[in-house]
Formats: C-alpha cells, structure tokens, sequence
C-alpha cells in the first residue's frame, strides 16, 4: 500500500469542536467520510477495518465524531442525540465544507459510508446538498430515519445489509423504493447487525471498495 499521511483533526460545528482522523494515501483521487451510528465513535473497530480497506484502494478517509466528548458522555446516559438525524446530517454538512477547502482534499470527490442511524444521516445530508456527493454506502443502515428526503436523493447508493437482520432488511427495502437515485441492495447471508461473523466485514469492505472506486475515482482518459 502507499504511503498514507495521517492526521488528527478538529472542525467547529457551533458552539463545539469535532474531533476526526483523516487519512490521505498518496495519489488519492477520492474521499470517503464516515457518519458512525448509535452509541459509536471514530474509533470503531468495525468501521477503523473497512477505513483502511479503502485506504488500501487509493481512497483518503475521514473518520469523524459527529458529537463531542461532552455530548457523546451525555448521550450515553439519554440516548436521544444519536437519534437526531437532522443534527448529525448539518454537522456531516459542516465536515463536507471543511473537506472541500483542506488542501489535500479539496480536489477530491466524497463519498458517505454511514453505519446504523449513521446512514440516515448521511442520506439526508447529500439530499440537502444535490450534486455535491459521489457516492454512498450504508452498512446495517437506517436510512429510513432520513423520511421524506429519501425522495431528492440523487446520489448512488449502496445499501448492505445482514442476512439475519431480517427487519432491517425491510426498512431498506422499504426505503430503497423512494429513492430516485442508482441503488443497489446488497445482502450478506447469515451475518447479523454487527457483521461480526467470519468473513462477513471483509464482504462489506469489499462491496464498499468497488462501489466507491466505480464513483469516486476519475476514469483515466
């Protein structure tokens, strides 16, 4: 793999600060924003594995916390931030603005990888901002949580669910149908919620990998 550049950041998102890890291997020609899910973070093993399977692909990543540390303290105990989705989609906005004018993203294109309620975030976000994403990917997503907008999303979308998570299954199948954008749903025979089973998180990266490269990376002339 090439070289990969890492670095630590922190965006202003209001009256807060939000900490990431941006990673940019050497030539990337895209770049992949990470909207976490319920009661997860940045330093998600799941989503820190699937971060450095695109990065092995030539895609710079960023993964973000969409809540501070105080927030994310007292969102353990209420449980009722991460269920904001309008919130979490303005702040991913805010994140999109900041990786369009960092210099070593600003010529890049962006995609979502939303997990969970994640992807309902994500959704909503690229509705909001038409023409601006490349591509998404949801794994054991939500994206039932973004309502009415699922119907002014433009932007490819890949939807990857478990096998075993029988109702989210239906909750992206219901919500796929509202979509007018290019969708695929794709389903991992026996994994649950979690893709915790062998082999199964190596499929998502997989998928991830190709549906990103198909959309963020330039054809070469």
């Amino acid at each position: 793999m090439n070289h990969v550049e890492q670095q630590l950041v922190s965006i202003p998102a209001g009256l807060v600060w939000l900490e990431g890890n941006l990673s940019v291997p050497s030539g990337a020609r895209g770049v992949v924003l990470f909207a976490h899910g319920s009661g997860s973070s940045r330093h998600s093993p799941r989503n820190r594995y699937v971060a450095e399977q695109l990065q092995r692909a030539g895609l710079a990543t960023l993964l973000m916390d969409l809540l501070s540390v105080e927030e994310e303290a007292e969102d353990r105990t209420s449980g009722h931030l991460r269920f904001d989705i309008p919130m979490l989609a303005q702040r991913l906005g805010l994140v999109t603005d900041w990786l369009r004018q960092n210099p070593s993203t600003s010529e890049m294109k962006i995609g979502y990888f939303g997990a969970s309620t994640g992807a309902g975030a994500a959704l909503l976000s690229a509705a909001d901002r038409p023409g601006e994403i490349g591509a998404i990917v949801s794994r054991g997503g939500r994206p039932d949580l973004a309502g009415n907008a699922l119907q002014r999303v433009t932007v490819p979308t890949l939807l990857i669910v478990g096998g075993s998570d029988e109702p989210v299954i239906r909750l992206n199948q219901v919500a796929m149908e509202k979509m007018h954008a290019e969708k695929k749903l794709e389903v991992i025979p026996d994994a649950t919620h979690l893709f915790e089973e062998p082999g199964a998180l190596e499929q998502v990266a997989r998928l991830a990998q190709g549906w990103f490269r198909r959309y963020l990376v330039p054809v070469a002339e």
